[in-house]
């Protein structure tokens, strides 16, 4: 079995986004980038498929700069087998970008495509479902547990109620939520084995699709700064702003 995971390059979690002066933006200038924490996510579970046997191959794909090259680097680290890099200076929106994996699909022909089920820069959490879409594969989101067997994908979702079992026929689309695992620390000695790794560098035009963006941005700016909050005497004078000053009940 083989399996396509496709990771993206991000604003590092721990670092604090600071917008353009000329809020065109958010500033990426000498912020330090990682990857995606879902992407991350679900590149540990590709490679716990694999030590359990039920994969052969774990393929990463990244569409983004040359930089984009780190970010497949420390996947291969952690254990998957080869990488691809479309390479592109552009921002890929969603669409394209599922568009551009379909096509990765189509030439690999992977059982299962495992993606995070959002990036946390655009938080658009809409890949993985249009891939599904236009592949025409049954797909299962938000993963909080994953079991393959006999042909088919066993995935436990996180919904509002509780969790959703689902039985998946392969090839299917999973993408994984918080609590499916724990990403590994990659250890020297596989970092080093990484650098030998093969990457392909692939460009958006050999897959015949357009990336040119449908949307815009107008503005961006910081959300408001939270005032400061106030003590009250007792529940009586709390439930007095909340009603009259807050206006919540």
């Amino acid at each position: 079995m083989k399996i396509l995971v496709p990771v993206k390059r991000v604003v590092d979690y721990n670092v604090k986004v600071r917008v353009k002066p000329d809020q065109t933006g958010v500033d990426l200038a000498n912020v330090k980038m990682s990857m995606n924490p879902f992407c991350e996510i679900a590149v540990e579970e590709a490679i716990r498929l694999k030590e359990k046997g039920v994969a052969e191959e774990i393929i990463v794909v990244s569409i983004g700069p040359a930089q984009a090259q780190e970010t497949i680097r420390t996947a291969l680290a952690m254990g998957a087998d080869r990488g691809i890099l479309i390479q592109t200076d552009d921002a890929v929106e969603p669409l394209a970008v599922a568009k551009l994996l379909k096509a990765v699909v189509d030439e690999e022909s992977p059982e299962i495509v495992l993606l995070g089920k959002q990036a946390i820069d655009g938080d658009n959490n809409q890949t993985g479902q249009m891939l599904a879409a236009l592949l025409d594969w049954p797909q299962g989101t938000f993963a909080s547990e994953v079991e393959i067997a006999d042909g088919k994908a066993k995935v436990t979702r996180e919904i509002d109620g509780g969790l959703q079992t689902l039985s998946l026929t392969l090839p299917a689309v999973v993408t994984t939520d918080l609590r499916l695992n724990e990403p590994r620390y990659a250890s020297l000695p596989n970092i080093m084995k990484a650098k030998r790794k093969p990457i392909d560098t692939k460009a958006p035009a050999d897959y015949g699709v357009d990336t040119a963006p449908r949307l815009s941005v107008l503005k961006v700016t910081e959300p408001p700064k939270r005032e400061a909050g106030i003590k009250v005497e007792s529940v009586a004078e709390l439930v007095d702003k909340l009603k009259n000053e807050a206006g919540v009940i």
